[in-house]
């Protein structure tokens, strides 16, 4: 049962990587192909103007890799996540199937990427930043209580649990990311932008694939089980 049931998740996981990866190679590549000439000289922004245009083209060994890496991730997303609503459902917290586990993909989406990119958000190549350790550890704190706070204000029960689902989401940011010394970078700040909005809404994309697929796949094997038990 349970190997039937991971199996679903890392279905779903390499299902939500390979539509990451598509989305990153569409939207997400042309900007840091353009931001890395900015970086190493091959283009520069001075006097308030830049081409508008950003590099296109396909490069099957960046790409083959990142529809890899892509799957990857998101298959450990993806068995963290069913684990999760396993522990929900074993307990009778929660009923998962395809339009909750929508919800649970997108609080994933918050956990691991909204709630992180409000103090560290996506960056380009050669934008300023701080010690990575001091980041890596931020994100980390974040990503803890962000979840934390998302199970508290699904399966709370009372004011207090909701009280501190508010608490746990405010607490990082009211501390405060590690920020660089000074903003600099090479690139054009529309691009940076460009490549915030895109990498978030890619995530966001991706994570509902996840989370949807996961709990449908979820419930066709909980009823095949079931009959197969009978």
């Amino acid at each position: 049962m349970l190997a039937r049931l991971l199996t679903s998740g890392v279905i779903a996981g390499f299902a939500a990587g390979l539509a990451a990866a598509i989305l990153q190679i569409m939207l997400v590549q042309p900007v840091l192909l353009t931001a890395e000439l900015y970086e190493s000289g091959q283009a520069v922004f001075e006097g308030g103007r830049a081409p508008a245009e950003l590099v296109g083209g396909i490069e099957p060994l960046r790409d083959g890799l990142s529809v890899v890496f892509s799957g990857l991730v998101y298959a450990g997303y993806a068995l963290v996540l069913t684990a999760a609503m396993a522990f929900a459902a074993d307990r009778g917290a929660a009923r998962i199937d395809g339009r909750t586990g929508l919800v649970w993909g997108l609080a994933g989406f918050v956990t691991v990427q909204l709630a992180p990119a409000l103090g560290l958000p996506p960056e380009l190549p050669g934008m300023g930043a701080a010690d990575l350790g001091a980041r890596q550890a931020w994100w980390a704190a974040t990503i803890v209580a962000t979840g934390a706070g998302c199970a508290l204000l699904g399966f709370g029960r009372s004011w207090l649990a909701w009280g501190a689902a508010v608490i746990l989401f405010a607490a990082p940011h009211v501390a405060g990311a590690p920020q660089p010394e000074a903003f600099v970078g090479p690139a054009p700040p529309e691009l940076a932008s460009l490549f915030a909005a895109r990498a978030l809404g890619v995530g966001l994309v991706a994570w509902a694939i996840l989370g949807a697929l996961a709990g449908s796949l979820w419930a066709r094997d909980r009823v095949a089980l079931g009959h197969a038990s009978a």
